[in-house]
Order: structure tokens, then sequence, then C-alpha cells
């Protein structure tokens, strides 16, 4: 192919290659188009913004170290911040299935700022040409830069978006649950009669389990606040100022206000994908635990005319296409298929992390891809639930207090004065001859001030 209006000429180490006119990106970028149509997937602005934190850290420290010309580094600098800001996303074009190591996105992002410096400095200098390699992707190396990026867009995604939607998600179940103290009901378990509760408790368990689950995820993040920039190649920091590495990570906690650190062993950093496989499990766990909270909210709210019916959710849109007037759980069911593609992606992740090599692991596209879906979609679930769900939760109080007089496991109130064994008696009396348990005792002569008070649902609890 030869050049025309819409094509250029680059070449690299394998030779030439048209590439469009009007990209930012160059050589290795369009090799990685060429080879890699995949999935039509792409790194998330999340990413992108962490790569040009970084490119911009870089530059700035290697400018004060003396190594990159001001003029140069200063380009490089603004383009990095067009990069933050969002405004070469649509350059930033490699499928999320790429080369090993995430080598192609290192490029993208090292070209499209190149190239964008080029047109900067220009402007004020007669410098021909910001190199990819020897300016933007000064002192760096694609095995330290990209797990790098993946924590700190991780960290800024779970500190902005995800732990705040989970709070949310906490207070508003505390909330509901207070609210639905007073309405008492029939405990379940197995699917079947246990002891009477309050529909608040219920709730209050959920709240509590979410509670738990905002601690742990809180907790990974100290693991993701470690940044190996400056480990280079494989951690031995070659090709660097002796004080780089501590110098870029000050620069990319001062451009995040988060507190990014150096590893404690670099080596085992540039090795291993610990951080994103850690919080990836504490995510599944919350899944797991949202799956149980809808399906339960599934079960309360099942009818309305022959199901459990305890509560009522707040309708969102029509439930079928042949049936007038069905209104299904639709929030409740979307969140179901969230987490079950969370779960997927923690498998993803969990494989690929076995698939790392000597010194460093080669499938952190997708890990980096899975970490950062999984937060992206629970973020945007959480809140959803809440204010299309939760919030309009309200309770059925007369079904409530229906099944729970109905309760075979009331039966367990007699325990203490009768003996389990004659407590069963009853209880399966009752239930072969569909009768009330306070109807047997009162056929077997049992029924006094004592028997009847230990029957009270309202002593249960």
């Amino acid at each position: 192919m030869k050049p025309t209006d819409q094509y250029r000429t680059e070449k690299d180490t394998l030779g030439e290659i048209m590439v469009p006119k009007e990209a930012y990106y160059g050589s290795q970028t369009q090799r990685a188009l060429d080879n890699f149509q995949i999935s039509k997937k792409t790194f998330p602005r999340c990413f992108i913004k962490a790569q040009g934190t970084i490119k911009a850290a870089a530059a700035r420290t290697n400018m004060n170290l003396g190594k990159l010309p001001h003029d140069i580094g200063k380009a490089i600098v603004e383009a990095s911040e067009e990069v933050i800001q969002g405004k070469w996303d649509h350059q930033f074009v490699i499928d999320v299935y790429q080369a090993g190591a995430g080598t192609s996105q290192n490029m993208n992002a090292n070209e499209v700022i190149a190239n964008r410096a080029t047109e900067l400095i220009k402007k004020t200098s007669k410098q021909f040409r910001v190199h990819p390699h020897d300016h933007v992707n000064m002192s760096q190396s694609t095995n330290d830069t990209f797990p790098s990026a993946l924590n700190i867009a991780a960290v800024e995604e779970m500190t902005k978006r995800l732990l705040p939607s989970i709070l949310q998600l906490h207070q508003t179940l505390e909330k509901k649950a207070n609210e639905l103290m007073p309405i008492r009901k029939s405990g379940r378990t197995h699917l079947h009669d246990a002891v009477p509760m309050r529909l608040g408790q219920e709730f209050l368990g959920y709240a509590g389990t979410i509670k738990m689950l905002y601690s742990q995820i809180e907790a990974t993040l100290t693991p993701l606040y470690e940044i190996g920039l400056g480990g280079n190649a494989i951690g031995t920091v070659i090709n660097t100022h002796p004080e780089y590495p501590k110098k870029v990570i000050e620069e990319v906690s001062k451009r995040t206000k988060l507190p990014f650190c150096q590893p404690e062993n670099l080596f085992s950093f540039m090795q291993n994908r610990n951080a994103p496989i850690h919080t990836m499990m504490a995510l599944k766990e919350l899944a797991f635990h949202l799956i149980k909270i809808t399906s339960d909210l599934r079960l309360l709210s099942s009818g309305p005319r022959t199901g459990l019916a305890e509560i009522t959710l707040p309708p969102v849109q029509p439930g079928s296409t042949i049936m007038p007037g069905k209104v299904n759980p639709a929030i409740l069911e979307m969140v179901h298929m969230v987490c079950c593609s969370v779960i997927g992606y923690e498998s993803a992740i969990a494989t690929a992390a076995m698939a790392g090599q000597l010194e460093i692991n080669v499938m952190m596209p997708i890990i980096a891809y899975s970490l950062l879906e999984a937060i992206e979609i629970l973020s945007n679930a959480i809140p959803t639930l809440v204010t299309k769900c939760i919030n309009g939760i309200e309770a059925n109080e007369q079904i409530c207090n229906n099944f729970m007089n109905a309760s075979l496991s009331l039966v367990t109130g007699l325990s203490p004065q009768l003996g389990y064994d004659l407590a069963a008696q009853i209880g399966m009396q009752a239930d072969e001859q569909n009768k009330t348990i306070k109807k047997v005792l009162q056929e077997l002569g049992l029924l006094t001030d004592e028997t009847k008070r230990a029957i009270d649902p309202n002593n249960f609890s």
C-alpha cells in the first residue's frame, strides 16, 4: 500500500507500515490493530487516565533529575494531561485481548503522547520529534507501568465509586431495617417454617453482611497502593536515575492525592499480581452475598397472589410481553446477573494469575480488564439497587402476620415446658390436621395461660 491522503508511512524495527494520516498513534499501535481484532473491547477510561498520570509523572521526574530536556518534558506533561482529561480516548484503540504483558497498550499511550507532544513543542521549538521510546517511555517498561496503571485505576475507581456505593447500600439496608422492625413474621430455614422474627431483623442481617464486606474490600486498598514504577523490565531498576523510583511515585501521589508507595519487595511486585487477585477475591465474596440478598428479596416479594408476598418492591417496568399487568423484580434480576459476571471475572483473573513465569506475568491485560470491569459494573449496579429497589420496599403486614400465626414452629416455645417429644407430636398433629398449634393444644387440654404465652409470637423476638 502506498501513502495516500488517508495514510502515512511509519517505520519501526519490523519495517514500514501504513497508519491513518490523522491518527496520533503510530506503527506499533497499528500492528496491534492489525493483529488483534478479537473482542472490539478496549481498556476503560480509568485505565487510560492512569496511563496518562504515569507518563506525566515520569516526564516531570526525568526533567527534575536532568535526564529529559525541559522543552520535551514540558510538552510530554501537557500531552499526558490531555490524556488524563480524556481528550484522546478515541486514539486508544487496542483490543483487550492483545500481546502479553500489555506492551501494545503501553506503546499506544507512548505514541499518542509523543505525537501530540511533537505538535505542542513545535510551537516553541524547532525540535524535530518527541520520540515514543526515548522520551515518553524514558525510565519505564511495560512491565512496571502496566501493573502500576492497573493499581492506580483500581484504587481511584474503588475509593471514588465502589466503596461509597457499598456504604450507601449498608446505610439504606440499616434504615430499612429500622423502618420494618415493628413488623413480625415467620422466619424460615430450609425454606420451611421457623420461629417468628421481625422483618427488620432480616434486613438487619443484610446490613451487617454488607458492612463486613465494606471493611474487607476497603482493606484490599493497602496492597493496591504499592506501585512498582522504576522497576523497569524485571525489577533491577535498569536505565533509571537512582532517585527515580521514589520520586516518580511521589509525583503520582501528588497528582492523584492518594498514598501510593514503593513495594516492600520490588521483584515480587514484578513477578506477581497479588493485589488484583486479593481485591478480586473480595469482590467475588461481595457478589456471593449480593446474590443471596437479592434472591431473598425475590422470594419475599414473590407473588403477588401465589407467592410469599411479604414485601412489595417498587415497580420499574412491565414484566411480560404476553401477560398483561405482570411486574417482575427486574432490578434484583439485573444485580444477580452482574454478580454472575463478577464471579466469572474472578475465575479469569485466578486462571491468568497462575500463568506467570519467572520475572513477570504476561497475562496482565486480561487481569486488568477483568478487575476494572468488575469494579465498573458493581459500581453501577449497587446504586441502582438502592435507588430503584431497596428504598421503595414496603411490608405487607397482614400477610406477614397470617404466615406467622399459621407457622408450625410456634411449637418451639413449648419445648421448655412440655419437652421436645410432646412438642414435636403437637406440631405434627397440627400439620396433619391442618390446624393451628393453639387449636391442637386446646383439643388436648393443654391450653393454659403458660402455654399461651409460650406460643405467643410477641415473645419470640
